[in-house]
């Protein structure tokens, strides 16, 4: 049986690069997908997003607008620790502060917020939250009121894509046993 796995674009169309998530998840439903993954587009819907991962999954990854302060359309792949936000916060959402809990605004979560909420979810109903969490991100160039992604973030879409694919089935080494495209990690 294949492990579920469930690839979630996130983020506001409406404001310009915050829709990376949504725009990837859009080119990688192009794609066909392995039994037991899922690739949806939750935009601004967190609260949807958590409730869905209460049907339980084995790895979560969010695709997202990721400023990290690397140049525009730089992608990130992180693994984000049990018990730990994943520090990405799409633009515009306010995140809870030190000692809040989960602002429970469903038009403004941000990815720290749906697993904060997750876990609260899973532990009042018994459900399992996923065994691992990733970030796939792009760092935004903009994030103002606007409808389009920018040149460096929509040219990253593509890569983003190729990531998601490699994340499900890594690539065949070579003959010296190397993986032929290397997966990039940042901490």
């Amino acid at each position: 049986m294949n492990p579920r796995v469930l690839i979630a674009g996130i983020g506001n169309v409406f404001l310009g690069d915050d829709g990376f998530g949504v725009e990837t998840v859009r080119a990688l439903s192009a794609h066909p997908l392995p039994d037991g993954v899922e690739a949806v587009d939750f935009g601004v819907r967190g609260v949807h997003l958590a409730y869905q991962l209460l049907d339980g999954y084995d790895t979560l990854v969010l695709v997202d607008a990721t400023a990290r302060g690397g140049e525009p359309g730089t992608l990130y792949l992180i693994e984000v620790e049990a018990g730990t936000g994943a520090g990405t916060a799409s633009a515009g959402a306010p995140a809870a502060g030190p000692g809040e809990g989960p602002v429970l605004d469903g038009h403004h979560m941000s990815p720290d917020t749906v697993l904060a909420l997750l876990g609260t979810l899973c532990a009042g109903t018994g459900a399992t939250p996923p065994r691992r969490t990733l970030v796939l991100g792009c760092e935004p160039a903009r994030v103002e009121e606007g409808i389009g992604l920018s040149a460096p973030v929509a040219a990253a879409v593509p890569e983003a894509v190729r990531m998601a694919l490699d994340l499900l089935d890594p690539p065949a080494p070579d003959e010296a046993g190397t993986p032929r495209r290397e997966l990039r990690r940042t901490p």
